[in-house]
């Protein structure tokens, strides 16, 4: 991590060239104002192509312990960053057989050039997609949202931070009766996190009863979660927590967008979702009243970081 190569991931984070039909960017499918997300029930790529899952939040993505809905084989931003630039299936950045082009793209501008030499010490014929990626994902670590009206209560005791339904709905979150925190844990509200004092760090996923389209458990062959890594039939259907900061904009949920608003999330896990196999043994289905409902949608609501969504530094830099 360097101040210059956070400038220069900033740069190629908004840059149309980094693409194969140099028309999108990251941030394309990474709105800041969605937390990072794109605010689609499923991504579109530069081709127009759509993805079977929707587009994640990087809000505080440089503490997760793996990257993507369903991988556990991506545990830094730089294996990650690889899949959108090179998938094929769907197509994504559409980058695949066109690398040295876009590179060139890159070492052909003076000013890119310069950073490049300035952050990694290299000509612009020393360019190359790698450094490219180190410094995107030098920029990415510096998407960091510590500013909700949750951490102004916790964190700074300002006992004003949250309503009187946002504080009941704490309260239910964090009970032995609802179990949310089960998954949705520590800081980050999203379950192991990686970080300078974190002991060795094994990602979970879980299958939250979405679907079982034969009635035993199966998911959409387009997408079985874990399963279609690592071939295991335990594994159907299991997907990675995401962060629940922020969570008030991001909408569409779930890994497909099939729920469309916070209250309806919470009356599926109050559910215990479909009967299946696969499913988590944590989803145990809980009774929740409509004020209960409510006051959860409030302190969910109250992890917004609007200081994070509007923070001039972390938008497209002047040209």
């Amino acid at each position: 991590m360097s101040e210059v190569k956070v400038r220069l991931g900033r740069r190629l984070f908004y840059d149309p060239r980094l693409s194969g039909t140099g028309t999108y960017t990251c941030a394309s499918c990474h709105k800041q104002a969605l937390a990072f997300s794109d605010g689609r029930a499923h991504a579109l790529g530069a081709t127009g192509q759509e993805h079977p899952r929707s587009a994640m939040s990087l809000t505080n993505v440089a503490f997760n312990a793996s990257y993507g809905w369903a991988d556990p084989r991506a545990r830094t931003l730089e294996a990650q960053m690889l899949v959108p630039m090179l998938n094929e299936h769907p197509i994504e950045m559409g980058l695949k057989g066109h690398e040295a082009a876009i590179v060139g793209r890159i070492a052909n501008d003076p000013e890119d050039a310069a950073l490049f030499r300035e952050a990694f010490g290299v000509a612009p014929a020393g360019i190359t997609l790698e450094t490219v990626v180190k410094a995107i994902a030098a920029f990415e670590r510096t998407l960091l949202s510590a500013n909700s009206p949750l951490d102004r209560y916790l964190y700074r005791d300002d006992r004003t931070a949250l309503s009187s339904e946002a504080q009941r709905g704490m309260a239910l979150f964090f009970s032995d009766r609802l179990a949310c925190a089960q998954c949705h844990s520590g800081f980050n509200l999203s379950g192991p996190t990686v970080h300078q004092a974190s002991a060795r760090v094994t990602p979970s996923f879980h299958n939250t009863g979405l679907f079982s389209i034969d009635r035993h458990g199966a998911y959409p062959a387009a997408d079985r979660g874990l399963l279609d890594v690592t071939h295991a039939a335990a594994d159907m259907g299991k997907f990675r927590a995401p962060t629940l900061r922020n969570i008030a904009v991001t909408a569409p949920y779930m890994h497909d967008g099939s729920i469309a608003t916070l209250e309806a999330v919470v009356v599926h896990y109050a559910s215990g979702g479909i009967d299946s196999p696969f499913k988590s043994p944590r989803l145990k289905g809980f009774e929740a009243t409509p004020r209960d409902i409510s006051d959860l949608v409030a302190f969910l609501q109250s992890l917004t970081d609007d200081a994070f969504l509007k923070d001039p530094a972390l938008g497209p830099p002047p040209r």
